[in-house]
């Protein structure tokens, strides 16, 4: 039987068979133990449904059109999937206290999925006045390079149907953002029913408490679906060199006036990065933001060679240990 991961609870993968059925599922034995590839949300696998078994099995995950994936947040050097086969990304920031180390680093892994990608700015409705509106959409369509902007809040309903506009029947959008931003808020006034959980908002800066736990795909009445994920704490990136020529296009686009193909905008004579800095056309801190995860990625990138070296060689896969303390 074939169907799709809609939700991962506790790592058993709730599957929807072809039929319209749900069922809790565990991985086959080869899975675990042989197989590279874990069911994720969004995932198409085979389940087998043997008497006597109070879950069904997983024995096959099918290949993934794409996957939203951060490294591992332990220290192995690995691959996190925490979605697979979608088509967007929203990327949810509040308005008022807007992280834009954050989403620089969120939308670097958003484009790297290959999938389309648009900015939500949440709880619009904390925006003392006009002026702080306009000035955050302003900030973040600085930072989001032509990737499209949409202002949210719950008492503008008009909002609210333009995300809903972006995931028309058949498509599957995934839904990412640190805890307390409005994500399962969000997702109930799309539904139109109160299917996620949330948590009480606090007075003092509009924040709520983290309350999805788990993967879920959600079915958006006349429309596609969309997966809450639980407030992602960690977005240490994997492979990100085309998330990154994305999400920085501006340096992309100033880089192909350097003297030197391969300049990296550090020390290098003919730098046109570090010139249009000089000019005052793109700021310092932007510069910093790249070559700081720039740097991330080729440490990341450098490791995974020799883990597989070593892997090829022992037929282990090293795990790498915190650094001493001293």
């Amino acid at each position: 039987m074939q169907g799709v991961v809609i939700k991962l609870d506790r790592g058993f993968p709730l599957v929807r068979l072809g039929d319209g059925r749900e069922i809790r599922c565990e991985h086959a034995t080869s899975l675990v133990k042989y197989a590279t590839v874990r069911a994720t949300t969004g995932d198409v696998v085979e389940v087998d449904a043997p008497d006597g078994h109070d879950k069904g099995i997983i024995i096959q995950v099918h290949p993934r059109r794409n996957a939203f994936m951060r490294k591992d947040p332990t220290e192995r050097v690995e691959a996190q999937v925490l979605a697979a086969n979608f088509d967007l990304v929203f990327v949810a920031e509040p308005l008022v206290g807007i992280n834009i180390r954050r989403l620089e680093r969120a939308l670097v892994l958003a484009h790297e999925s290959q999938a389309q990608v648009v900015v939500l700015l949440t709880k619009a409705d904390l925006a003392q006045d006009e002026e702080q509106l306009r000035m955050a959409k302003d900030l973040v369509g600085r930072i989001a390079q032509g990737t499209r902007v949409i202002v949210v809040s719950a008492q503008d309903p008009q909002s609210v149907e333009q995300v809903r506009s972006c995931v028309p029947q058949g498509k599957v959008a995934i839904l990412l953002g640190k805890s307390g931003v409005g994500k399962s808020s969000l997702v109930n006034l799309l539904v139109g029913s109160q299917v996620q959980a949330t948590g009480a908002v606090r007075e003092g800066d509009g924040r709520g408490r983290h309350t999805t736990v788990s993967r879920e795909m959600v079915q958006i009445p006349g429309a596609g679906c969309v997966v809450d994920m639980p407030g992602v704490r960690g977005l240490a990136l994997w492979d990100a060199a085309e998330g990154l020529g994305s999400a920085f296009s501006d340096i992309d686009q100033l880089a192909e006036a350097c003297r030197f193909a391969d300049c990296r905008h550090e020390a290098e004579p003919g730098c046109a990065v570090r010139q249009a800095v000089v000019d005052g056309t793109l700021a310092q801190e932007r510069l910093d933001s790249f070559l700081r995860l720039r740097d991330e990625a080729d440490h990341v990138r450098q490791r995974n060679v020799e883990a597989q070296r070593i892997k090829s060689r022992t037929g282990h896969p090293r795990r790498w240990a915190k650094p001493s303390r001293r």
